[in-house]
């Protein structure tokens, strides 16, 4: 301990001082000779591998961007062709809607067309038939009228006269 109280850090021995100054310059010599060019080597090899992996992410970056642009392209491309196969379904379904609007209104038409026919020609032979009848009942009515007033001479007479009255007004 002795040694130690004589020590003061504010006045070094001048021994001390060189002592201290020579050891460091051998150990600088030593550590510039063996340590500084692996160190820095070592440094180099770092920084160019640390420039390496930026250059390296730098172009994963850009690859990624432009596979997000193809991405993005890809999907504008499927969203319109979505839209276009909807709109053509859409327009395939109002086609064979109208289609089947206008097959149902023919055949309705024809039905129609049909109906009124069929109902001209009932009515046709309705109106025979009634004229039939008519004529049928008009000739026995006639008939029994004729029997009736030809019975004695002066009924005769008297058909005959306006028969020849009707004549002459046609």
């Amino acid at each position: 301990m002795l040694v130690l109280a004589e020590f003061n850090v504010l006045r070094p021995d001048p021994g001390l001082l060189f002592w201290s100054v020579l050891i460091f310059l051998i150990f600088w010599f030593l550590m510039a000779k063996f340590a500084f060019k692996p160190i820095t080597n070592a440094l180099i090899k770092r920084e160019n591998h640390i420039q390496d992996a930026l250059n390296d992410a730098r172009k994963a970056k850009e690859e990624l961007r432009r596979i997000q642009t193809e991405n993005e392209k890809l999907l504008d491309e499927a969203r319109q062709e979505r839209a276009q196969l909807l709109k053509d379904a859409k327009d395939q379904g109002s086609k064979i809607v109208e289609e089947a609007k206008s097959k149902a209104k023919e055949e309705a038409g024809k039905i129609l067309t049909q109906a009124k026919e069929e109902i001209e020609n009932q009515k046709k032979a309705a109106l025979h038939d009634v004229k039939n009848q008519v004529t049928t009942l008009a000739l026995n009515v006639a008939e029994q009228v004729v029997r009736k007033n030809l019975s004695d001479q002066e009924g005769q007479v008297q058909l005959v006269k306006g028969l020849v009255d009707d004549i002459n007004l046609s």
